[in-house]
């Protein structure tokens, strides 16, 4: 089922719906999907819409990307899935799934709101950031007729460390999540991600940190066997049809000390596992990499986030939506 529209906590310009879920083991569930709907004279509905997928202990609150898409002529929507953001319900356990395939459902009923909301023969294009790039590309792999394009910012489609440390890591958080899959695992980034964005630590962004707290939620074991199998499907090579995007810094700064080049640098993930790992996606991949970029695009340095949308025009351009 789905709620009535809503204003958003982002202005006017934006509505929210919330989308009831199945209940899990910890009870109520709900998606909450958020709509950028800037008055307009234009009588007729837009026939493209965009849907987004934030990242791990994350949730939609980038402005401009609803506004640069907007700019092109598509219905810009945003999902805060399941224990994230505006989804969040006190009795949850923050970002955790057994299965990335739980998704399905608020995709699913997003993608159908979208459709009432513009028209079954709308087209769509999905894009992920990080996490919610990885699940974008499983569900598209999926679902091969239901995306016309994806894009994707930075998504995290292996372990840091590579394939190895993926194959060697897997039995122990197999066996920890099968007993306890939702004991916490140590934090690896204290905080110096959130460094290159917060406005008092010299970034540029404010933000609800109830929803993006600093560090970031635990990971937990079941949470991150999920992940896990998620990257090895990748690994084994997906078929998307669709074509796809995949952009990324052209460097990573991943230390335990805090660099200056952390601002200008991805601080989260290894950008060559990506680029590598980004050709088995499907059978029309572009890879393009963002000098100066971290790991979120959208929230890199002004002239750097301004490069990455020129090529996601340029790629537009050239792709479309099929």
């Amino acid at each position: 089922m789905t709620g009535r529209s809503r204003p958003d906590v982002l202005g006017p310009d934006y509505r929210a719906r919330t989308l009831e879920l199945a209940p899990d083991d910890e009870g109520e569930v709900v998606a909450t999907l958020v709509r950028y709907a800037p008055p307009s004279p234009e009588v007729l509905r837009p026939s493209r819409a965009l849907l987004y997928l934030h990242g791990w202990s994350d949730y939609f609150f980038q402005t401009e990307l609803a506004e640069f898409w907007h700019r092109q002529g598509a219905a810009f929507y945003a999902l805060d899935l399941r224990k994230y953001g505006r989804s969040l319900l006190p009795h949850q356990t923050p970002g955790y799934v057994e299965d990335l395939r739980t998704y399905d459902e608020e995709i699913e009923a997003a993608v159908a709101q979208i459709r009432r909301d513009l028209g079954t023969r709308s087209r769509l294009m999905l894009m992920g950031h990080s996490t919610g790039g990885l699940v974008s590309v499983l569900w598209a792999d999926r679902h091969p007729d239901e995306v016309d394009g994806l894009v994707l910012n930075s998504p995290w489609l292996e372990l840091q460390g590579s394939a190895v440390l993926r194959h060697v890591s897997t039995p122990a958080i197999h066996q920890l999540a099968r007993f306890q899959p939702k004991a916490a695992l140590p934090n690896i980034d204290p905080g110096y991600y959130a460094r290159t964005l917060r406005k008092a630590d010299g970034g540029e962004w404010e933000y609800d940190e109830r929803w993006r707290p600093v560090p970031a939620f635990p990971v937990r074991a079941g949470w991150l066997r999920a992940i896990i199998e998620g990257h090895a499907q990748v690994a084994r090579g997906l078929t998307i049809e669709a074509p796809v995007l995949m952009a990324a810094s052209t460097r990573s700064t991943i230390s335990p000390r805090w660099s200056e080049a952390m601002r200008a640098s991805d601080s989260v993930l290894d950008v060559e596992l990506l680029a590598r790992r980004a050709v088995q996606l499907g059978t029309t991949v572009t890879i393009s990499r963002i000098a100066g970029g971290i790991h979120d695009l959208t929230l890199s340095p002004p002239l750097v986030r301004a490069r990455f949308y020129g090529e996601v025009s340029r790629w537009l351009a050239a792709y479309g939506w099929g």
